[in-house]
């Protein structure tokens, strides 16, 4: 997506199917602290607005700061990627030809 990368997986044996996970990571590619830290608090914003309703339990989902785009991209259109990229991770978009279970959008 323009505004970030998102990475998931679905557990395997052994671990909590019960939950969903998320993790967020920015490089210092994103800029200094401060630039990391704004973009790190929009993707918790948009992970907020977004996972409840359309994660799945049992899945890990790590959002990727992209450099340039995840600050300065409009907010709206931050949370239209993030339901564009759980669709197609979970393949209710584009067929991608990718087996479900692991997906990098």
């Amino acid at each position: 997506m323009p505004g970030f990368l998102l990475q998931a997986r679905r557990r395997g044996e052994g671990e909590p199917a019960d939950t969903v996970r998320v993790g967020f990571t920015c490089s210092k590619k994103l800029g200094n602290a401060v630039a990391r830290n704004r973009a790190k608090r929009r993707l918790r914003a948009l992970a907020h607005e977004i996972l409840p309703g359309r994660a799945r339990a049992g899945w890990d989902y790590v959002l990727v700061g992209r450099p340039g785009a995840t600050i300065e991209r409009d907010f709206a259109a931050l949370k239209q990627d993030l339901e564009q990229a759980i669709a197609r991770v979970h393949g209710e978009g584009k067929p991608s030809g990718k087996p479900e279970g692991r997906g990098r959008t």
